[in-house]
């Protein structure tokens, strides 16, 4: 079964079966729908003072009177603060009396008309003047261990946190449900006898070691930390967003660099990550502690470049690459396109987020150039056929050198040179000489250098949503 398979049948299973938050509102006599239903009138319901936090507990109960008394409470509150709430357990009752009490009561409460979970959650995101109600951390803190007892570790009362506790989503698998890669095996070349010539890798160079992580394994891994050329790194891969973005985990001041791992939440469809340390949860985009214990330490990663690119091209330019070996230590089927295939090839997401720039589709993939000072992303089109683009980030001139059929990208460096194609795509031309297209740098037959930029591919929902208010999107897009 694939991961999106699994993660689209999980997040529909019904938290209600076996839930005991009955106990929260023990005592209080309901019977069936709440008031304005066509079917029936509503029995007790908790006193306007209950703490909204136990209310909400009901909302999972396995009994649909509570469940239904817990909606009423809320409808019969008149308040927003219990939205965020009604919107959770809309996803577990997607059909029945309780869909029908949670949609009339969203609707009472916020004059929207949102038909299903995946609306709600979009006009959630538009709409942050929404907050929940005191003690509404504690109430997610029990909700998401009724998922995953793990999941209490990353949710607390009164943690801090940078971005709204409302969105932090359940991306339909455990913790570590999606295991990272720890110092993976490595086999030569010539070993490499599982992938095609054609198939799509990581490449990374660091210090003259190469290495190739084919997408077709870290599909169903999402994380690599590794040692390469000496240097600590780790590879935050969110295929939700397709984006695998290459961060540096030695941070100043720190002994050890950090481990990541995935959580099992997702913030706006892009993955939550989280450090073995201190089990903060980080944004895999911006390389930031987000929720938990290092929220506002002022930590931010160094984006690293990494480049998407086939296995022949990346085997013909790097003859002594190490290639990542089957042998992960985990039982998966490694076939191309057999965790995201269907994902990958359909123009929907899986989970909302909302995408206000309508320049690109949701799903049209950008380069993403990082660390020059301006955020700018130029569409993967723009590289197709193989082309060399002359332009500039804030102050910067830079080149970039793609091909869009191997969704690769790579950017330097330029100063005040203008690029041409050379003889063939690991070669570039300015004024008459020859440059060469490496990892690290374009390097003059005369030995001068001009340095490699970091960057890395993504979805345009991803990008617009993270950096793109603040960025710019170069070339001209193409609204299909």
């Amino acid at each position: 079964m694939s991961i999106s398979t699994t993660r689209r049948q999980f997040g529909a299973l019904s938290l209600l079966g076996g839930v005991g938050a009955a106990a929260s509102l023990a005592g209080i006599s309901i019977s069936m729908l709440p008031a304005g239903s066509a079917m029936a009138q509503v029995g007790p319901l908790p006193a306007r003072d209950t703490d909204p936090a136990l209310v909400a507990e009901g909302l999972f109960a396995a009994g649909i009177a509570t469940r239904l008394a817990a909606i009423a409470w809320f409808h019969a509150r008149g308040t927003t603060e219990g939205v965020p709430a009604l919107i959770r357990a809309l996803r577990f009752n997607r059909s029945g009396a309780s869909n029908d009490a949670i949609l009339a009561a969203l609707r009472h409460l916020t004059g929207a008309q949102g038909q299903n979970w995946f609306q709600w959650v979009l006009w959630q995101q538009a709409h942050p003047e929404i907050k929940a109600f005191r003690g509404h951390d504690r109430f997610l803190s029990a909700y998401f261990a009724r998922i995953d007892p793990a999941f209490r570790i990353f949710i607390q009362e009164a943690m801090r946190h940078e971005i709204r506790l409302e969105e932090i989503v359940w991306g339909g698998v455990l913790k570590d449900g999606i295991p990272a890669l720890v110092n993976p095996a490595f086999i030569g070349p010539e070993n490499g006898s599982y992938i095609r010539p054609d198939d799509l890798v990581f490449g990374v160079e660091v210090n003259g070691d190469a290495r190739a992580y084919p997408l077709r394994i870290l599909d169903w891994h999402e994380m690599f930390n590794d040692v390469v050329g000496g240097v600590p790194l780790a590879l935050a891969y969110c295929t939700l967003c397709g984006s695998g973005i290459l961060f540096e985990t030695q941070v100043t001041g720190r002994q050890a660099p950090f481990e990541f791992a995935s959580s099992g939440f997702l913030y706006r469809s892009n993955k939550l990550m989280y450090d073995q340390a201190t089990h903060s949860l980080w944004n895999q985009f911006t390389g930031r502690p987000v929720a938990g214990p290092l929220t506002g330490s002022g930590i931010e990663l160094k984006v690293r470049p990494v480049a998407i690119t086939s296995w022949r091209e990346w085997r013909a330019a790097h003859p002594s690459t190490r290639l990542l070996s089957l042998e992960t230590g985990h039982r998966r089927n490694y076939a191309s396109g057999a965790a995201y295939g269907a994902y990958f090839a359909s123009p929907d997401l899986m989970f909302p987020a909302l995408t206000r720039d309508l320049r690109l589709d949701p799903k049209d993939y950008v380069f993403a150039l990082r660390g020059s000072g301006v955020e700018r992303a130029w569409p993967l089109e723009l590289f197709s056929g193989g082309r060399v683009i002359n332009d500039a980030a804030g102050f910067i001139n830079i080149v970039l050198v793609g091909n869009a059929a191997t969704r690769t990208v790579r950017a330097y460096r330029r100063d005040a040179l203008d690029f041409t194609a050379g003889r063939d795509a690991r070669h570039l031309a300015a004024l008459g000489q020859d440059w060469r297209v490496t990892e690290a740098a374009l390097v003059a037959s005369d030995g001068r250098q001009l340095d490699r930029l970091p960057g890395h591919i993504a979805y345009w929902f991803a990008w617009a949503g993270y950096l793109g208010e603040q960025g710019e999107l170069g070339g001209t897009p193409r609204r299909r």
